[in-house]
Parts: C-alpha cells; structure tokens; sequence
C-alpha cells in the first residue's frame, strides 16, 4: 500500500506542485487521504529516506516531518556497493565504467565554456593534489580525496548525471579499494605513482588537452587495478 505515496509525490514532483525543500503532509493526513494505515505511509516515508528523496525528523515543530531533498548519489552509491558485496556487479565491470564516463568527461570538458565554477573546480582539484602530497595523509583520507579529485573532474564536462553516477561508483568501489591496498607491500611507491599520475591530468585538463587527459586517465586507472590484482581477483 506504501506505493500510493510513492505515486503520489512523483507525480506531484513532474507537477512542480512540490519541491525540493518542501515538507510532505503529515503521516495521519497521508494516510486519511490514501485510506491506508500510517504504518504504510511511515514505510514509504522510511523508502524516500533511503532513495534519497526526503529528510525525516522525529519530533514536533517545523524542523519536524520529511522534507524533500535530492541526493541521488548516496542512494545508488549504497545500492551499487550492496551488488558489489553479492558479487553481482564485477569489480572489473565497474572500472570499465568509469573509464568510459572518465574519459568521455575528459574529452567534453576541454571545449566547455570557461566560467568562474570551472575555474574554481580546478582551483580544488590543485589543493587536492596538494594535500595528497603529504605523506603523513592516513591513507583513509589519501582515498577520499583521491575520490573527491576523480568527481571533481568529471563534473567538469557540466553533465550532471555522470556526476552523480561517478560519485556513486567510487563509493561503491571504495572499500574494494582500501582492502585491496591494505594487501600491497609496495603501496608507499604505487601511491607516489598515483600522485605522479594525478598531476599529469590535472595539467592535461588545465590546459584543455582533452585527449591527453583521456589518455592519462585511462593510463592511471588501468595501471592500478591492474597492478592491485583486480583483473585476476575472482571477486573482480
């Protein structure tokens, strides 16, 4: 019975009737107007939340309630990881899916328009770099920001669904991610080369050298899961 509310804000989301930052009407008026339980209406309440669509807050005031959000990412990030978890969704499938995204990025994002976020995401992408440098960075936040650095990027091309769809992947390979280097001896030399790669297509992407940028993304990803074991790991 949940899915009449899952209906209904759908169609009243295309409608423009509610928007983001709106509050959704009160359980015990949802389920009046539905004629279902409130149980129903709190299980679809509880199914937004978890897609990413609304925010819930117990209590009473006007901070209480669900309020309409959109964060796409973090909903697929979880459900792709849980694939990955079952061994559904191969490592390997997922790294040639971010090449295509990377690279493609790459290319667009060398005759986008020269606007003040540009220079500002690529102003980022330099302190990222410059932070990875330190080599007292834990490699936890080493993997973060690397994250951070390959998002960043690729919202460069100004497609908004590669974006969200590359935050969701390197959530989702993440933890394959730091397991896999926590079983290389050599990490401390394979995460200078990264940074050596890093700054070769930052400068590619400064310069709007799209196809070198392509090129070196292709070159840094394929050189670390294929030097991680992630081509040969029965998990891939």
């Amino acid at each position: 019975m949940y899915t009449v509310v899952l209906d209904w804000l759908e169609e009243r989301l295309r409608s423009g009737e509610i928007s983001v930052g709106d509050k959704l009407p009160g359980e015990r008026h949802l389920a009046e107007e539905f004629g279902i339980s409130r149980a129903s209406v709190r299980e679809a309440i509880r199914i937004l939340d978890a897609m990413g669509l609304v925010r819930s807050s117990t209590g009473s005031g006007p901070a209480a309630g669900a309020i309409v959000i959109s964060e796409p990412s973090a909903a697929l990030g979880w459900a792709l990881r849980l694939h990955v978890a079952t061994r559904s969704l191969p490592v390997r499938d997922l790294v040639q899916t971010r090449l295509l995204l990377e690279t493609q990025s790459a290319l667009e994002a060398a005759v986008a328009p020269e606007t003040p976020e540009r220079a500002a995401a690529l102003a980022h992408a330099a302190e990222l770099v410059a932070a990875m440098e330190d080599p007292e960075l834990p490699d936890e936040q080493f993997h973060a920001l690397d994250a951070e650095y390959h998002v960043l990027l690729s919202s460069l091309a100004g497609n908004v669904v590669v974006e969200t769809v590359m935050s969701s992947l390197r959530q989702a390979t993440i933890g394959y991610v730091q397991e896999t280097v926590a079983r290389l001896d050599d990490w401390p030399a394979v995460r200078r080369t990264l940074q050596q790669q890093h700054r070769e297509i930052l400068r590619a992407f400064q310069e709007r050298r799209g196809q070198d940028a392509a090129a070196a993304l292709r070159e840094h990803i394929t050189w670390f899961f294929g030097h991680s074991g992630a081509a040969r790991s029965p998990q891939a």
